[in-house]
């Protein structure tokens, strides 16, 4: 199957937290980071999502935001993973940019071309994917 989402993180499942309808899943990245995911209970176990198996977190671009710190800042969003600007691509409207978030993976983001101006984003530069968990799809290899 081909989908259009452009982020697609491998890693290992680190724990399942299941309530009545939703289940948490934590899904550890290579090079350290990890990725929080909340999908139905029923998903979870079509899926066979267990701790210790192999998973993929799917997250379409259009739902990263991009963000620099200055100061503390605390958000609701459980996944806020620290990267490099890899890539940046300025349009008329959107802006694309790539973070470098180590163990071999990047996160695409789609932004305003505003905000990528008004964050002042240059390649190299440190900046955060802010992605809520229920904007993160699992996905397993049949």
């Amino acid at each position: 199957m081909k989908i259009s989402a452009r982020n697609f993180l491998p890693g290992t499942v680190s724990d399942i937290k299941r309530g009545q309808v939703m289940s948490v899943i934590r899904l550890e990245l290579k090079g350290g980071n990890a990725v929080t995911s909340i999908i139905t209970n029923e998903s979870a176990d079509r899926l066979g999502l267990k701790t210790g198996a192999s998973a993929l977190a799917v997250i379409k671009a259009t739902s990263v935001i991009v963000g620099k710190v200055a100061g503390e800042v605390k958000l609701s969003a459980r996944n806020i993973i620290k990267g490099n600007v890899q890539m940046l691509k300025e349009g008329m409207v959107m802006a694309e940019v790539v973070l470098d978030i180590g163990g071999g993976n990047t996160i695409t983001s789609i932004i305003s071309d505003d905000s990528a101006k008004r964050l002042g984003l240059k390649e190299k530069d440190e900046a955060y994917a802010i992605i809520k968990a229920t904007s993160v799809m699992m996905g397993v290899a049949d």
